[in-house]
This record gives structure tokens, sequence and C-alpha cells, in this order.
């Protein structure tokens, strides 16, 4: 067992002088810029339309009383995606492949039927939030989210995994505009920071509302889409230092959003009364009116949310069709043409064009998206104990965590399995 360790030590070591001699290189920048991308691209789609619908209602029902937990959900949320980058990089397996490796088929069944499920969910919201804006402006939404599926469908039949993660980042940037949306409605610092100290945990719908809000930020599909990313994308392991910035970098961007919404939504309601409630896409955006025109919320807030809709449409159908492929072993690259790799292609389109179908029936977006949220925060004890137990068993000695870091996440995601336990007792069993 130790010379074993001492083993993996020695790997560790050539890895760093591998990465310490690459950084040195003249195109230290370009390595950089090359590497980035799976951790932002999966992070702006964890702000997707059910996410920044979740957060609206968080702001409108209880002011900014849960703008604090979106802060401290970031070290959270960045430790559980750092695990799949690592199982990601080092065993360049996908999550679905390594759980039928290690614990067999049923097992993987198990997880892949849990990512189905929250993939469903999530790809009807985010096609549900693209129809949403474009009824906005009185575009009906069968032309709206058919568009949305043409240029999902072109994006991935017809491109490799890296044109599709440029296309997804560009447009998943467009969540940037609450952050000014946030900044026009004029909050009251004193009411902000009065807010955040105010959490009142004995109430029942505050709980259930803060369980919404940990199944908007850490999501099934989220572990199964970065860590199928980074082997597509070909990453090693002299690129795990900047892999790791690369989720950082994406924790903290969206959380500020996840932030900015709440604080918009406060802000903009907090004229209606405490504990106003929201039905549709545009009661938001003729709430945020006032502040900005009707003109510039259907602009900031519409760009922003279909920004949010799509490259969450994409990398959750990704995700959904990657998950399932390696659980039955089937070729699942993007950068495999059509004919290589033909039932990762069809799971793709079949979610795609589903999700599509599904949202024509969808009346109310609001209560879809905080139900989906709910649904994942409920899903996540399978998803985080597979991802837990992976990391301590599949990685090498040298490459699991240790000591006080390994208790910190293991404390953090009993925490966060806790909250969805409570969410289950609470909507199935009336505690």
């Amino acid at each position: 067992m130790v010379q074993g360790r001492w083993k993996d030590l020695a790997v560790v070591a050539d890895e760093y002088v591998a990465v310490r001699t690459r950084a040195r290189r003249p195109g230290r920048s370009l390595w950089w810029l090359a590497v980035l991308g799976p951790g932002v691209m999966v992070m702006l789609a964890d702000t997707d339309a059910g996410s920044v619908i979740t957060a609206a209602q968080s702001g409108a029902h209880w002011g900014y009383s849960l703008l604090l937990p979106q802060l401290l959900l970031i070290p959270i949320l960045f430790a559980i995606q750092e695990i799949t980058v690592r199982l990601g990089i080092v065993t360049r397996r996908g999550h679905g492949a390594l759980i039928r490796e290690r614990f067999g088929l049923g097992w993987a069944l198990l997880s892949g039927t849990a990512l189905f499920v929250a993939c469903v969910g999530a790809i009807v919201t985010e096609f549900s939030g693209i129809g949403g804006v474009g009824e906005l402006y009185g575009l009906p939404r069968v032309l709206t989210v058919g568009c949305a599926v043409v240029l999902l469908l072109g994006i991935t039949l017809t491109g490799t995994y890296r044109s599709a993660e440029r296309v997804g980042i560009a447009l998943g940037a467009l969540e940037l505009l609450f952050i000014p949306a946030a900044l026009l409605v004029h909050p009251q610092g004193g009411s902000v920071m009065s807010g955040m100290t105010t959490m009142p945990l004995g109430n029942h719908d505050y709980m259930f509302l803060l369980a919404a809000n940990v199944g908007a930020v850490i999501m099934p599909w989220m572990v199964f889409f970065q860590q199928g990313a980074v082997v597509d994308k070909g990453l090693r392991r002299t690129d795990l230092v900047v892999s790791r910035w690369d989720t950082l970098l994406g924790s903290v961007v969206t959380q500020i959003i996840m932030g900015a919404v709440v604080i918009a939504s406060a802000a903009a309601f907090a004229t209606r009364g405490a504990h106003a409630s929201l039905d549709t896409v545009g009661s938001i955006a003729h709430a945020l009116a006032p502040f900005l025109g009707w003109d510039g919320a259907r602009l900031l807030f519409g760009l922003g949310l279909v920004g949010a809709s799509f490259v969450a449409a994409l990398v959750v159908s990704l995700a959904g069709a990657w998950g399932v492929s390696e659980v039955f072993g089937w070729r699942h690259s993007l950068n495999d043409p059509v004919p290589h790799a033909r039932k990762f292609y069809w799971l793709y389109t079949v979610a795609v064009a589903g999700g599509a179908a599904l949202v024509l029936a969808t009346p109310n977006l609001v209560n879809l998206a905080v139900d989906v949220e709910v649904l994942n925060a409920m899903l996540l004890p399978i998803v985080l104990g597979f991802l837990l137990v992976l990391e301590a068993t599949a990685l090498p000695w040298a490459d699991r965590m240790h000591g006080w870091h390994r208790l910190l996440v293991w404390c953090s995601a009993g925490l966060v399995c806790g909250l969805s336990v409570y969410t289950f007792a609470a909507t199935f069993l009336g505690l």
C-alpha cells in the first residue's frame, strides 16, 4: 500500500514538472484559453431558465433573505464540480462509464434513470424560457422554440465539441445582462445587508424555497456533463490546474448572476409588499419595467433568459445523451461523425425534439421551474453518493481528497442531501 502511494506521488511530481515546464512556454496564454471552457460552460448552464425563475421567485417572495445562501453555495458548487474534473481527466472515463465499471450495469441504470428524469424536466424548462421570452415580443412559441431546435441540432450534428463549446459560452454570456438589470433597479444597500442577515429557517415555505435554490445550483446533469466534456475535449493531467481555475471562475460567475436576479426581483417587488408571487415570465419583465422601461426590461431580462435557456438546453441534452450512451457502452463523442455514433446522436436529437414538443403543453413556467429545481434537489443524494464513492475508489491515492479537504466536502454534501430529504418530506409527506 505504501509503495503504491509513493508511486502515485511520483506520478504527481512528474505531472507538476510538466505543468511548470509547459507554463514557461511562449504560448502559455493560448494554452490557458484552450483549456478553459467546460467549467465556464456548465456553470453558465447552471444558471438556466429554472434557476433564474427560482431566484426571481425567491426575491419576490422573501426579499433579500435568500441572497446569502447564493454566496454560501459557491464553495460547495466548486468542490463538487472539481471532483468531476479530476475523475474525468485522471480516469479518461465519463461518469456513467465509471459507475458501470465500478458498480455494474444495474447501478449504472439507476444513475442513468435519475439523470434522464432530471434532463427531461430541465429541457422542458429551457424551451419554456425561450418560448416565454418570445411571447414578450408577440412571437408564437412554436416559432421561437422551433428556431432553437434547429440551431441546437445544427451545432451538434455538424460541428465538434470545441465548436459547440464556443457557441454555448458566447450565447450563455448574455446572462451577464442580469447584472446591469440588478443595478438599474437601484437596490438600497441597507435593505440588502439587513435582508441577508434575516433567514427564517423555521418557516416551512422559506425552507422549501431554500431547498429549491439548492436544487437550482447543484444539478445532477452538471456532474455528467463536465466529466464527459473534459474527456471529449481531450484534457490531460497537465491541464488539471487550469481546469480547476475554469471551474472556480464559473462557480463565482454563476452565483453572482443568481444573486443579481434575486436583488433585481426583490427591489422590483418591494413596492408591492412582502410575499409577492410570480405567474409568468412576463410578470417578471413587467415588475422591472418601472425601473428599466418596458423595452429595457424586455431587452435585458429577455436576452439574459434566452442566453441562459439556450446554453442550458445544449448542456442538458448533451449530458443526457452522454450519460445514457456511457451506461450502454455506445460511442458518444461530438468529435465523431454522425455515422460512427448514430445512437448517441439519435438520443441527443430525441431529447431536443421531445423537450420542444412537451413545452407546448406547459401552461405555467414559474410553477414548473420551481418544481424542477425541487426534483433536482431530491435526486442529489443519488448523484452525490456515486460521485463521492467514485472519488474515493476510482482515483489513485494521491489524486483523492484527504484530511480536512475530504471532511469539509463530505459534510457539505451531507448538508445538501439533508436539504434534499427535507424537500421530499415537505413535498410528499406534508411535514
